[in-house]
């Protein structure tokens, strides 16, 4: 189970979403939502981007850099890693192999098959042999956990993979990012698999700016300073994402030929698209907002939701809405 801070800025980091049932995955979030609850949009008379119900959910390509750059990304104490170089090489190695895809197994088989996180971290380390070229490791090491399934999963993983390289690792779960990045500060944890945008926001803590772009290379770039500043060090980020993602069944999807954001907007030109969110999507530049400047999508109605929750992908799934705000590693995702 995850609860997702995602809609209080615009930002990746925001207040804690509702801890639901068989929501999507992890504490990060480059999107905000906004404002109104009620229908909104144009009421468009055509029926070309109507709801097509259907079982499975595909995402629609961000193709023009809407959301931040959410990659999952080790950041990691820096007199530990300096006393121990080993330690971001282990982590590395994990970067290197965690894909998009791999996220959404591991999340589907701990949220939707009820797998055990520390069961999925082993198999899929053991898989894919973390950690195993790696030498110099030695000496305890704790890697800190988020209270949600997903940052449980990752820190498995980041532990697994040090013990492979010789450390003596164990994850400790310390609570939301106000409680684990002192935490990590200040050497009582020495590793945490971070969200690259959203934690570089929480780093840099002025809310009327923002550092994070869509580019992962840059914004580690604006990272790694925040970060030496107060005693961190970040890690490579792995193509791996947790961001805010608009999802649309696989028949809706098939029927249009789309699988991008733009082609999309290029389809479904007479007013007939609805979509499904939080109840602040229609006003937060990373949601309704954004999907009408960015990509010049028009919207027939708006439907309120959760955010990211069963129930979007339960609307999108029964044909209630076209389209809906979903989170991209969602084990719901999973093909």
């Amino acid at each position: 189970m995850r609860a997702r801070p995602r809609f209080s800025t615009i930002l990746p980091i925001a207040a804690l979403a509702a801890v639901l049932s068989t929501a999507a995955c992890g504490e990060s979030g480059s999107s905000g939502t906004g404002g109104e609850s009620a229908a909104s949009g144009s009421s468009g008379s055509g029926d070309a981007c109507a709801p097509v119900a259907g079982d499975q959910l595909v995402v629609l390509e961000d193709d023009k850099g809407l959301q931040n750059a959410d990659n999952i990304v080790p950041v990691v104490n820096a007199a530990a890693a300096t006393a121990n170089p080993a330690l971001l090489d282990a982590l590395n190695t994990v970067s290197a192999a965690l894909t998009e895809d791999d996220l959404i197994g591991m999340n589907k088989a701990v949220d939707i098959d009820r797998q055990s996180a520390t069961d999925v971290a082993a198999a899929y380390v053991s898989d894919n042999d973390l950690g195993a070229g790696v030498t110099g490791g030695s000496g305890p090491i704790v890697v800190g956990a988020a209270d949600f399934s997903e940052s449980q999963v990752l820190a498995n993983v980041f532990a697994d993979t040090l013990n492979a390289a010789g450390f003596q690792a164990t994850v400790q779960t310390v609570g939301n990012r106000e409680l684990y990045l002192p935490a990590l500060e200040r050497g009582e944890i020495q590793a945490f698999p971070e969200y690259l945008a959203t934690v570089t926001e929480a780093l840099d803590g002025d809310d009327a700016r923002q550092v994070a772009t869509s580019d992962a290379d840059e914004t580690l770039a604006a990272a790694q300073p925040l970060a030496q500043q107060v005693g961190l060090v970040f890690g490579e980020p792995a193509e791996a994402t947790d961001q805010n993602a608009f999802a649309v069944t696989q028949e809706f999807a098939d029927a249009l030929g789309v699988t991008t954001l733009s082609e999309l907007a290029d389809a479904c030109g007479d007013g007939s698209l609805t979509l499904g969110g939080p109840g602040e999507c229609p006003t937060r530049p990373q949601c309704q907002l954004g999907l009408q400047d960015t990509y010049g999508l028009e919207f027939a109605s708006f439907s309120e939701y959760d955010a990211g929750g069963p129930l979007t992908k339960a609307a999108i799934q029964q044909g209630d809405v076209s389209m809906g705000l979903v989170f991209s590693s969602d084990g719901a995702l999973a093909q």
